[in-house]
């Protein structure tokens, strides 16, 4: 997995470096510069190959002493390059203005002018434009004063194809953007966007959805190495990039040594849902996979069923029965379940029972509806929460209430938070589920499954993916997994098996997709 920062965070490791005396800022600096023009002749070969036209917009801060770096080497490969200051230049901090200074040696810094940048990137006969504006430091909206040339920005950037219009390239992140949440505070969208060491948190979230936060805004992220060595801190979020290690089935074990996971289902007319579960549990290891249905849609579910074994499971009494076989490892409650007395008095059973549990749909549901909150006091340890957004919303209403408010300045409050706040309460994980998935356990260990960028899976917009989801962890807890380690590996392969079966995927194709996706893995 791949650390990903805040900009508090970001800013405590380069100053330890800086103070411990191994690098100084102006070799930050330069560093950084450099991997910006290094990011852009990857990206595009052919800018390389001869000269074009830059404008590069600098801000006042460390950010934009990054830009007059750029624009230096940029005009040293002979690029005709325009730059464009923001604030005053005796005010610059001493770093950014020693590479101001070696900028006005060679070239000229212009006074910000919103009107006349706007029309300059109306034109569109730049090879390039450098956004060195506010990057990571931004702490409030977008100046007034920006908003022309933000006009200039986003119909270029939305609208054109980037064959016949600039590249546009953010240093660190696109003005605007909050890198700890992914709030829009006013961003320029960006075609690149180079950030150094490591991403940051921002560049994986969503907040409001509508303006596509910053995986939307960011483009394709680059990350340049500027020689910081790893620093320790407190409260790292991690990105999932790969599976835990799935230990192999051996020849000398039976099926109940890779776990039996329960799937209670709902009643006639309702047992798709898990059904789902089940094959998303059984595909992925366990070793048997049993669905626990009420009277009522015994039939219907036999006739569905090979491989899933079939229990009568009418009530809590009957739940608790069937939980005297230790041989169970993992149950799962909630998809197609109903929410009724008798599945509430059914989830009262499931955690008295103190198994690894996954909490999902209904159940979650049931949770919130629960005005004593005799059940949420039930919850443990063992237990996964799944929520989707309108789910997290009806349990954690105060904690949603804070993510949904206006971000009017940064570090915004962010999906990151909500689901730590989330977890500690409920004493469990929570899964928080969308395309910018976020899961963290009670300590605040948390990690983002992303689905953007290369990973992006649009395909799971689907009925019925989550009910997998919820069956892919309760598998994974079936197979002796830790709670956070389920939900990170089930939610990674979800993905997985999305990408690997591509447009025109529906529910039940995921579980058969993970055969291939496990080949794929080497497992």
């Amino acid at each position: 997995m791949t650390e990903l920062l805040t900009a508090a965070q970001m800013r405590a490791i380069e100053t330890a470096a800086i103070e411990s005396g191994e690098v100084t800022g102006l070799e930050l600096m330069e560093r950084a510069g450099r991997g910006v023009v290094e990011a852009v002749f990857e990206e595009w070969p052919e800018l390389a190959a001869t000269s074009h036209r830059a404008v590069v917009l600098c801000g006042p801060g460390n950010n934009g002493g990054d830009g007059f770096v750029v624009a230096r080497l940029l005009k040293e490969w002979g690029w005709e390059v325009e730059v464009f200051l923001y604030g005053d230049p005796g005010k610059l901090p001493p770093d950014a203005k020693v590479n101001c200074e070696r900028w006005l040696e060679i070239g000229e810094v212009a006074e910000w002018n919103d009107s006349a940048i706007e029309d300059i990137l109306d034109e569109r006969t730049n090879g390039l434009v450098i956004d060195a504006l506010f990057g990571t430091g931004l702490t409030r909206p977008m100046p007034d004063d920006t908003l022309r040339t933000w006009r200039g920005f986003v119909p270029t950037v939305t609208h054109y194809d980037t064959a016949t219009r600039p590249k546009y390239v953010a240093i660190d992140a696109p003005s605007g953007l909050c890198t700890d949440s992914g709030a829009n505070l006013g961003a320029f969208p960006a075609d690149l966007t180079v950030t150094f060491h490591t991403a940051k948190v921002g560049h994986y979230l969503i907040r409001e959805a509508h303006y596509g936060g910053g995986p939307g805004l960011s483009g394709t992220v680059v990350v340049k190495d500027i020689g910081l060595q790893h620093e320790y801190c407190k409260d790292i979020v991690q990105l999932l990039e790969g599976p835990k290690p799935l230990r192999p089935k051996w020849m000398s074990e039976h099926k109940y040594s890779h776990g039996h996971a329960l799937i209670l289902s709902g009643g006639a007319g309702k047992t798709g849902a898990a059904r789902l579960a089940a094959r998303g549990a059984l595909r992925i290891g366990a070793g048997v996979v049993t669905l626990g249905v009420p009277g009522s849609a015994q039939l219907e579910v036999a006739a569905q069923i090979t491989a899933v074994m079939l229990r009568w499971v009418e009530d809590d009494e009957a739940l608790t029965a069937v939980l005297e076989d230790q041989r169970i490892k993992a149950q799962c409650l909630g998809p197609g379940f109903g929410s009724g007395e008798r599945e509430k008095a059914l989830i009262g059973a499931a955690l008295e029972a103190k198994r690894p549990t996954v909490l999902d749909a209904d159940a979650l549901s049931i949770l919130f509806f629960d005005e004593a909150d005799a059940l949420f006091g039930k919850l443990h340890e063992k237990c996964v929460l799944t929520p989707h957004a309108g789910e997290f919303a009806r349990m954690f209403p105060d904690i949603a209430e804070k993510l949904n408010a206006p971000a009017i300045k940064g570090p915004a409050y962010s999906k990151v938070d909500a689901t730590r706040e989330a977890a500690k309460r409920a004493g469990c994980v929570v899964l928080f589920k969308g395309p910018d998935t976020v899961i963290a356990a009670p300590d605040g260990q948390c990690s983002i499954n992303s689905a953007h960028y290369e990973r992006a899976a649009p395909w799971l917009a689907t009925a019925g993916s989550g009910d997998v989801l919820a069956g892919f962890i309760t598998g994974l807890l079936a197979r002796g997994f830790q709670p956070m380690q389920a939900a990170e590996t089930g939610a990674w392969l979800h993905v997985e098996c999305a990408r690997s079966f591509g447009p025109g995927l529906i529910a039940e194709d995921l579980p058969e997709e993970l055969p291939k996706v496990f080949r794929d893995l080497g497992l």
